[in-house]
Order: C-alpha cells, then sequence, then structure tokens
C-alpha cells in the first residue's frame, strides 16, 4: 500500500487529495508518480479505470510555476468529452495551487477558448486538430511548455490523429518531458514513442479487467429482430443499478433510446452527432445519478469514468477488438464488481471470433432468462424505475466546500487586470495571496475563485472598495 504522503508532495496538492477522497494510490499511481516526479520520460500501457488520469495530473501539477503565465504542460486526449473530464479532474487536484487548466476542443466557441487562452494558463488540455489550429493561429504558446502527455494514444491513433500527433510534438521545445498513456501498444504507438520520447521509462500495468472476478462476462447470441426485446428482459432481471448501451452507429443509439423512453426506462443518449453542449450536459446528468440507462457509440463514451456503474451491455459488437476491451473497462474499476453482457447476431460470429482471440478466453454463452424469470422480476425492476433518482455527491464536493467564486461586473471593456483585481483584494484584512483563486477577465464581467472560505469576507471588503477607481457590484456567483 502506497500513500500519496510518501510522495513528497506539497501541502496544497495534498490538502487536494485529501479532499478528493485520494488516499492509497493505484498501481499505476505507484509507478507512475515517482518516474514523472524523477523527470523522466514515460510509456505506460494501463486499462481503463486503473486512476491513470490522477497519476499523471498529480505529479504535473505538483511541477507548475504558479508565476509563469504561459502553459507548462500540454495534454492531448482523442475527445472532447475525455478532454473535459481531464481538465476537470486536474483543476480539483490543483484547486488549492491555484492552477488553470483550459479545454479547448472542435465544436465549442474559438473566440471564447483564445479569451481563456489569453489570460495566465497554466496547463492546457485538448484534442489534436483544436490545439493545431490554437497553435498555428499563434492563440497557444508553446514556449514554455515542459511536459507534454499523450492520453489514450490508442484511440488518437484509430481515430487518425496520429500526424496531427506528430505535428505539435515537434512545434513543441525539444527539452521537454513527454509521456504516452495507452491501454493497447499496437506498433504505430511503438514507433511514434520511440520517436519523440527520450528513453523512457516503460510501465505495464497487467490488464486485469476482463479476466478478473471484478467483471463477469455473459454472451447471448439473438437474431437481430429479437434484439431489443432480449435487452428489456435482461435489464428486468439483472436490475442495473446504472449502466451503459453500447451501439456501433448514431443511428442505432437514436433507435434505441427512442424505443426505451417511449416505455418509460429512465434514459439518456450519446453520440457524436448531438451538439457539444448537448453531450457534456448528459454525461454531467449520467455522473450525477439523474438517469439510469445510457445509450451511447464508442467515441462519445470513451474514456468516461463513472463510479457505480454496474453494468454495460454490447447491444452490438465493436469492430475492432480495442473498443472491446475499452467498452468492458467501464465496469469493475477501483475494486467493485461489474457485469458485461454481450448480444452476437448470426451476422457476427467471425467479430466475436476476432474478440476472443485478442482477449484470449471465449465469453460464457449463457441461456436467456425464460418468461416466468422476467416475470417474477418485474416488480422490484418497476419499483426502481418509479425510485426519484439519488443525486451522487461529486468526489470534488470536500475540496469545493472552502471556495466561493464571485461575480464583479467589470471587466476588459473597463481595461481591468488580474494585477487590479489582486491589488484590492490583498487590501481587504485578513486576506492574503493564497486566499485568490483563478481570476476569468471577460468582456463586460469577471468571475473570481476565492479560496479557504473567505468569499463573504472579500464580498463585503469590495463593496466599500473601488478597482482602478472604479466602483464594481460584487456578488457570489451562482453560475
Amino acid at each position: 500500500m502506497t500513500t500519496f504522503n510518501e510522495f513528497k508532495l506539497s501541502s496544497d496538492i495534498l490538502k487536494a487529495l485529501n479532499g478528493l477522497g485520494y488516499h492509497e494510490a493505484t498501481e499505476v499511481q505507484a509507478q507512475v508518480i515517482p518516474t514523472i516526479l524523477n523527470k523522466e520520460d514515460l510509456m505506460v500501457q494501463s486499462k481503463t479505470g486503473s486512476g491513470k488520469t490522477a497519476s499523471y495530473g498529480i505529479p504535473v501539477c505538483e511541477q507548475i510555476d504558479w508565476e509563469e503565465n504561459k502553459p507548462q504542460a500540454l495534454i492531448l486526449t482523442p475527445t472532447r468529452e475525455l478532454a473535459v473530464q481531464v481538465q476537470e479532474e486536474l483543476m480539483h487536484i490543483g484547486r488549492f495551487k491555484r492552477l488553470k487548466v483550459v479545454a479547448v476542443y472542435g465544436k465549442s466557441p474559438f473566440k471564447d477558448q483564445v479569451r481563456e487562452l489569453k489570460q495566465k494558463t497554466h496547463i492546457v488540455v485538448g484534442t489534436p486538430g483544436r490545439v493545431l489550429d490554437h497553435i498555428e493561429r499563434g492563440t497557444l504558446n508553446l514556449q514554455q511548455i515542459k511536459s507534454v502527455i499523450l492520453d489514450e494514444a490508442d484511440e488518437m491513433l484509430n481515430m487518425g490523429f496520429i500526424e496531427t500527433v506528430e505535428m505539435i510534438l515537434k512545434m513543441t521545445p525539444k527539452a521537454r518531458q513527454t509521456m504516452l498513456f495507452s491501454a493497447t501498444m499496437p506498433n504505430a504507438i511503438k514507433k511514434l514513442a520511440k520517436n519523440y520520447l527520450s528513453q523512457p521509462t516503460e510501465i505495464k500495468i497487467e490488464s486485469k479487467s476482463i479476466a478478473t472476478d471484478l467483471v463477469e462476462h455473459a454472451l447471448y447470441p439473438v437474431r437481430m429482430q429479437e434484439k431489443v426485446r432480449l435487452l428489456q428482459e435482461l435489464l428486468t432481471v439483472e436490475n442495473p443499478g446504472r449502466c451503459i448501451v453500447f451501439c456501433s452507429t448514431r443511428e442505432a443509439v437514436d433507435a434505441l433510446y427512442q424505443g426505451l423512453k417511449a416505455k418509460g426506462y429512465p434514459v439518456n443518449r450519446l453520440h457524436g452527432g448531438m451538439e457539444q453542449r448537448d453531450r457534456l450536459e448528459v454525461m454531467r446528468n449520467f455522473k450525477m445519478g439523474q438517469f439510469s440507462f445510457l445509450v451511447a457509440t464508442d467515441v462519445a463514451a470513451r474514456g468516461i469514468d463513472v463510479s457505480d456503474l454496474t453494468h454495460v451491455f454490447n447491444f452490438d459488437l465493436p469492430e475492432d477488438q480495442e473498443s472491446f476491451v475499452h467498452r468492458i473497462g467501464r465496469v469493475g474499476r477501483a475494486g467493485k464488481v461489474g457485469k458485461a453482457i454481450t448480444f452476437v447476431t448470426p451476422f457476427e460470429t467471425k467479430l466475436l471470433e476476432q474478440i476472443q482471440a485478442y482477449i484470449g478466453f471465449e465469453l460464457p454463452v449463457i441461456e436467456r432468462p425464460v418468461a416466468t424469470e422476467v416475470e417474477k422480476a418485474r416488480a422490484a425492476f418497476e419499483a426502481k424505475l418509479k425510485e426519484r433518482p439519488k443525486i451522487k455527491v461529486q468526489k470534488h464536493a470536500d475540496v469545493n466546500k472552502e471556495i466561493m467564486k464571485i461575480y464583479l461586473n467589470g471587466g476588459k471593456k473597463k481595461k481591468l487586470r488580474a494585477i487590479d483585481f489582486v491589488g484590492t483584494i490583498l487590501s481587504i484584512d485578513g486576506v492574503e495571496k493564497e486566499d485568490i483563486g483563478i481570476i476569468d477577465i471577460q468582456e463586460n464581467v469577471t468571475y473570481i475563485d476565492i479560496l479557504n472560505g473567505k468569499g463573504w469576507s472579500v464580498i463585503d471588503g469590495l463593496k466599500t472598495k473601488t478597482i482602478k477607481g472604479k466602483k464594481l457590484k460584487v456578488q457570489k456567483a451562482y453560475n
């Protein structure tokens, strides 16, 4: 057992980890954190759900120099959802160090991202295409980049991003520390590592999620026209707490979602054809437990960490074996038992053979539940459907409980700068530099994180003061 105190981290990082409920390091964290702190390049093969984000997030946040205004770390991810998830995780880890983490990705207003990048930014997380766009337009400065992390490198390869990733790596300083994380290590990823990493330490965390006791597998042969009915029967008998149902296409997701919704299931959907704002809201609500069943494509659900997920259903088999591994990685996380249920139609026999060869064992074939079994389980299933959702307490709640975001009705148009706000806030009795968090200056408004439970003191103090000679309205921000 390794505790985070053993890594000689700063008190600000340890305080955040304690608030997040991180006490003992996972296997990947125990090996990765000291290696990164030792400034070594790194090549890590580890399944999803192993605590990978924190394994690089903790040492990267530890190494950031708060005084430097330009980005010092760049993290590339294959999907927008994962970029947002990583951004949130790093902001919570770096909360008491007052680190600013900006996420940049496609289908999100470019000008809003430019505004954020113009301000003090410590870490940038983004998808390769949008990151390259910012670099080429001169809105992302790479001069001070000391760390580059390639997260889920195999998925970036599958999505055709590797050439873009290479272009970005060539533009970053040569004296950087480069870390590559991947669930699988195809030859193209090994070649990338050879070309862009310097004598990397290689860490392989043996994947236990597929064959382990933590994941129970079940394979159901089924005709295409019977799949929806079988799913409904299994949902009734299994009565999952929360589950993801994977489909191969957006159209399949939409059709299954509409069918389940019409029958009163607490369900929502997630796929790449949805507006980014809607996708993020769906994931936020799913994580908080506002609905139980999510129908999704592989790309949309890639890398998403949802606690207490009890089941995954492979409604359609994926085209590639790696996607099967990543789907199954949604359950059996953090020591909790889960179940993976796979449907196979007569047309998918060859796909199934390829998947079983890849994972190294045959999925156990289970007989379809009989009608009496389904009816016996129906009452309990329907009772659960009628229950009011229990909203989950987010793991970062303790980190944020001493933090208040305040709103001021002045920004760039009034020529206000961060130093103007800091100077005035520090003139309030009892407030110190360490109590001022992230400052987000927009055109007409400004948001400031006030730490250590001093939010109301700052609000009261600012009501009697001017900032750069201007009297501003100040209140607690509720957005």
